[in-house]
């Protein structure tokens, strides 16, 4: 609980890791009660910043539902990003395996409209 509090000031002003570790806090239930909207609100916040931790467990979250509506699209557009922002080596292999496993289940319009997203992402 002294974790979440302390991560919850330094989320509140901006700091992209804090808001990816205060989505996981709340993801998992460590520290915070267990609320998958609140997990994704701050996965999203620090997934807008360019943060490829937060990128690839926002994807997780659209692509199983959880606080948000199912969303392929979404999924893959997180995954691929955070495919390209991670460093090379395992974190970067798992995001792109994410994405090859998304695409698997999506229409060639689909994965066309989630490239087309993931290109023009820019981070804010």
């Amino acid at each position: 609980a002294e974790a979440v509090k302390w991560y919850r000031k330094a989320a509140e002003q901006g700091n992209a890791k804090a808001q990816s570790n205060l989505g996981m806090m709340y993801n998992t239930g460590q520290g915070a009660l267990q609320d998958n909207t609140e997990a994704v609100k701050w996965y999203s916040k620090a997934a807008e910043q360019g943060f490829a931790e937060a990128q690839y467990n926002l994807g997780v979250m659209y692509a199983e539902g959880r606080g948000v509506k199912q969303d392929y699209v979404q999924a893959d557009k997180w995954s691929s990003l955070a495919a390209s922002h991670h460093p090379p080596g395992e974190a970067r292999d798992g995001a792109a395996r994410n994405r090859d496993s998304f695409e698997a289940r999506m229409t060639p319009a689909e994965i066309a409209e989630a490239r087309r997203l993931a290109g023009e992402w820019k981070p804010q």
